[in-house]
């Protein structure tokens, strides 16, 4: 037999110094081979009262269990359980009454493995959580708890540290690794400036970082909240399940009293109540559910709980975003066009990235990062004036210098930005830049497709989604090309947050829809969907927090993961329930008819215990 509804035990008995599962199992078992020896040497009122005495112990805590989810409004069927030892020793059958003690207790501790196991992952994350950190201050080191620490906040990293914040790594490269984040086995290498991740682990030489974000507010902080949550969920189907428990129990109490009424024989009536097994529905379904997401988590994602993780299960339509899903969401320089080549392509790139150093525009800060990756010197840029959106001038080394787009660097300079603009890729972006009054050149950036989205999409397909909806802010243009390179129902541009939000709730209404975005503005539209998929916990923390899953690793291919998961967990719950309900069925009408007395009929069901857990757990693989 099995606890009542959840997976989690009683407080009461959880706070014990002891395992107080393996205690009833040593118990039992202490009672069973002393009533035995007992009973060998010829003393049956000794045996029976050995045997009594070891399996009340364990009916008093199961009564106490009982109890307590009937306070909770949850009707447990260790209920069978309790009327099986009640019954047992109320007819003189200490021996069955005690064995059957044995295999709640062995049921409570497989129970306990079991939900171990499934949650090794999830508790993998939650252990790694460091409580400390070297702050570096005034030349020394001080150890401090990590709420203490606040933004530029100097830390020193240890070979072996786990980042306890999210920061910036200062003055080196650091390899870190970030597995326990995204997945990926390898470690990786961050330059200095470059962002690094709380969670990740110092797998190379001590480090220093600055402190970008508090603790509360870090990556691994909003990581372990959804860990949390997912640990406490309790999904749609297992609460059907406690309904159908109900039923059970009626059909159980049902079969004992025909058993009983129809032969005379008390006994059978007792082997229906001890074969009569619980486990399918109340541990199978919480078990391979929790399995399902802890497997995920292994591989980067966090599914938030068991509904959304049967939610995935009925997708029948996905609306994909575009910019940071569909591609990688950062601009990358693809093409330098000069003007007459009077200004070589690195210098007009140093000019111009110099200048957008004083700009927090994403393609400023593209620009920027590429002229640091050619090694450039960068001055600092005087006398500057951004128009937000438009463009920016300023004076850099003793130039003029405007950098933006074509139309705004056309009415300050001399020259067309347009005439180099032939054969540009559909859906560039372009900057276009003049040095002292003269048009310079133009620079492309490209965010280009990644490499499996067309296989991702075709995944999709193959899983059962019939409409695969791309829908994006950028321009119509734009999208109408990119969705020319992979296979969509429907291509759906210049949309607007709210636009956004109407199309997934248009889907939504005709089919189970899930949505996959990775900005602020996809929010709304992830939350209206009937389960969204956020990329990157690393991404914004509005997507993330209103998503059913979060993928934390930059790869579109754990969206399609996800489904796959969660198909694969349902059908191993759905084999678990059903082929323990038939083995407990068929055990009880074996019982009702006289071919299995109540000894057998213990160890039957506690087989059936086993077989349903081992194949729940297989959702791990």
């Amino acid at each position: 037999m099995t606890d009542t509804t959840t997976l989690p035990q009683s407080p009461w008995i959880a706070a014990l110094p002891f395992s107080p599962r393996l205690g009833l199992v040593v118990l039992a078992l202490a009672g069973l081979a002393t009533g035995g020896v007992a009973a060998m040497a010829g003393s049956t009122d000794a045996s029976r009262v050995i045997w009594s005495g070891a399996t009340l112990p364990i009916l008093l805590v199961l009564l106490v269990e009982i109890v307590t989810s009937l306070r909770k409004g949850s009707v447990g069927l260790d209920l069978v359980a309790a009327l099986s030892m009640t019954a047992a020793l109320l007819f003189g059958e200490a021996l069955a009454a005690n064995v059957v003690g044995l295999m709640y207790a062995g049921g409570q501790l497989l129970e306990q493995f079991a939900e171990g196991r499934a949650k090794r992952e999830l508790t993998a994350l939650l252990g790694r959580v460091p409580r400390t950190a070297m702050r570096k201050r005034d030349g020394t080191l001080e150890e401090v708890p990590i709420g203490e620490l606040v933004p530029g906040d100097l830390i020193l990293l240890r070979a072996g540290d786990t980042l306890p914040v999210d920061g910036k790594v200062v003055g080196t490269t650091a390899i870190v690794d970030e597995s326990a984040l995204t997945g990926e086995p390898l470690p990786v290498s961050r330059m200095a400036d470059e962002a690094v991740l709380s969670g990740s682990i110092n797998a190379g030489d001590a480090f220093e970082m600055t402190v970008t974000h508090p603790a509360d507010e870090s990556t691994y902080a909003h990581i372990v909240r959804l860990v949390e949550q997912a640990q406490q969920s309790k999904a749609p189907v297992v609460r059907v399940a406690d309904r159908l428990a109900v039923w059970f129990l009626l059909v159980t109490v049902v079969i004992a009293g025909a058993a009983w009424w129809s032969s005379g024989d008390h006994l059978r009536a007792l082997a229906v109540l001890v074969v009569a097994t619980p486990c399918p529905l109340i541990l199978a379904l919480p078990v391979a559910l929790i399995s399902g997401i802890s497997r995920a988590a292994g591989q980067g994602i966090l599914i938030k709980n068991g509904g959304a993780l049967e939610a995935l299960t009925r997708v029948r339509t996905v609306i994909i975003d575009k910019t940071g899903t569909l591609t990688h969401g950062v601009a990358h320089v693809a093409d330098i066009r000069t003007f007459d080549g009077w200004l070589g392509a690195n210098e007009l790139l140093r000019l111009v990235a110099s200048l957008d150093q004083a700009s927090n525009h994403v393609i400023a800060q593209a620009l920027v990062a590429e002229a640091r990756r050619r090694k450039l010197v960068l001055e600092p840029p005087l006398a500057v004036t951004e128009e937000t959106g438009a463009g920016i001038s300023g004076r850099v080394d003793g130039y003029e210098v405007t950098a933006g787009g074509s139309r705004y660097v056309a009415a300050r300079s001399e020259g067309d930005p347009y005439a180099l603009r032939a054969g540009l890729e559909s859906g560039a972006a372009v900057v276009a830049a003049a040095v002292n009054g003269r048009l310079a050149g133009i620079i492309v950036l490209h965010d280009p497709l990644r490499d499996d989205a067309a296989d991702v999409i075709e995944g999709f397909t193959r899983h059962g989604v019939q409409r695969i909806v791309l829908a994006s802010g950028d321009r119509q243009e734009v999208v109408d090309a990119l969705a020319t390179r992979i296979r969509v129902t429907a291509a759906i541009g210049d949309l607007t947050p709210e636009a956004k939000l109407d199309v997934v709730r248009r889907e939504a209404a005709h089919a189970p829809t899930m949505m996959v975005g990775d900005g602020v503005n996809d929010a709304p539209a992830l939350a209206a969907a009937t389960v969204g998929v956020a990329m990157g916990a690393l991404g914004s923390a509005a997507s993330s927090q209103t998503a059913g899953v979060v993928i934390l690793v930059d790869r579109l291919d754990r969206a399609l993961g996800a489904l796959e998961i969660a198909a694969r967990t349902r059908a191993i719950a759905t084999q678990s329930v059903a082929g323990g309900l038939l083995l407990s069925l068929a055990g009880m009408l074996f019982a009702a008819f006289g071919f299995l007395p109540p000894v057998a009929g213990a160890l039957f069901q506690e087989a059936i215990d086993i077989v349903v857990i081992l194949n729940a757990l297989r959702a791990l693989r």
